[in-house]
C-alpha cells in the first residue's frame, strides 16, 4: 500500500470537507434574517475560513479575515448593548440615551421652530440642553426628553404640534429611516422599543390630563 497516497487522499478530503464547511457557512449567513444571528454566524465564518486559509497558507483569505471578525463582533455587541439599554429603559426612567450613538447634533437659536404641526414628519429629537415647547399645548419640554416620535407612528407621518426653541440649546436627530433600520435588524429591539414609546404615550397623556385639571380645577382621573 503507497502510505504517502493515502495521506495525500486524506488530506485532499480533509481539504474539501473544509471547504465545504465554510461554504455552508457562508449560504447559512445569506438565510439570516434578522442582524444578531446574522452577526454570529459571521464570526463563525471567519474562524472557520481563518482555519481552512492557513492549512492551506492562503494568507490573503487569512488576513481579509482576521480584518471582519473583530468587525464583526463590535457590530454584534454594538446590537446587543442597545437591546439591553432599551430594555433598561422600559423597567427604569423612559431614557433614551441608548439612541445616542446613532443621532445627529443639531444647534438650535431661540425661535427657531424644529417642526410645524402638520408637516410631514421624518425624525425625532432628544433634547441635551436649552429649552423647547410644544407651541400649541404651551408645553415645555424638559432635557432629557424624546420629541417627534409619535410622527414615525401616525399612519401619514404627520406632526400633530410645532416644535419651537425657546433658549438656544442642543438637540441630537434620528431619522425615522434609522430606527425603522433598527427595528427591521433586531425584532427584540422593535418589541422593546414599541413598550417604550407606549410608556411615553401614556405618560403624556397623564401629564395633559393634570394640566386640564389645573386649568378647570378639578382633579385629574
Amino acid at each position: 500500500m503507497d502510505i504517502s497516497g493515502v495521506a495525500s487522499d486524506m488530506s485532499g478530503l480533509a481539504s474539501g470537507a473544509g471547504g465545504l464547511i465554510a461554504s455552508a457557512f457562508v449560504v447559512a449567513g445569506y438565510t439570516m434574517r434578522t442582524m444578531i444571528p446574522l452577526r454570529i454566524v459571521g464570526i463563525i465564518t471567519n474562524v472557520v475560513f481563518i482555519i481552512y486559509a492557513l492549512s492551506h497558507r492562503n494568507y490573503p483569505i487569512v488576513a481579509l479575515h482576521m480584518i471582519l471578525l473583530p468587525l464583526n463582533v463590535y457590530r454584534l455587541r454594538e446590537m446587543l448593548v442597545l437591546v439591553r439599554n432599551v430594555k433598561r429603559s422600559v423597567s427604569g426612567n423612559l431614557s433614551m440615551n441608548w439612541l445616542k450613538p446613532f443621532m445627529t447634533e443639531r444647534h438650535c437659536q431661540p425661535g427657531e421652530v424644529l417642526f410645524y404641526k402638520h408637516e410631514r414628519a421624518t425624525e425625532m429629537f432628544y433634547i441635551v440642553s436649552g429649552r423647547f415647547r410644544l407651541v400649541e399645548s404651551g408645553i415645555e419640554l424638559p432635557v432629557g426628553s424624546i420629541v417627534g416620535e409619535f410622527g414615525m407612528l401616525s399612519p401619514d407621518n404627520a406632526r400633530t404640534q410645532t416644535l419651537e426653541c425657546v433658549e438656544k440649546g442642543l438637540v441630537l436627530g434620528v431619522t425615522y429611516q434609522k430606527v425603522e433600520e433598527l427595528y427591521v435588524q433586531n425584532p427584540e429591539f422593535g418589541f422593546y422599543f414599541l413598550r417604550l414609546v407606549s410608556a411615553r404615550l401614556f405618560q403624556n397623556v397623564g401629564r395633559l390630563e393634570a394640566q386640564v385639571a389645573a386649568l378647570s380645577g378639578k382633579p385629574a382621573s
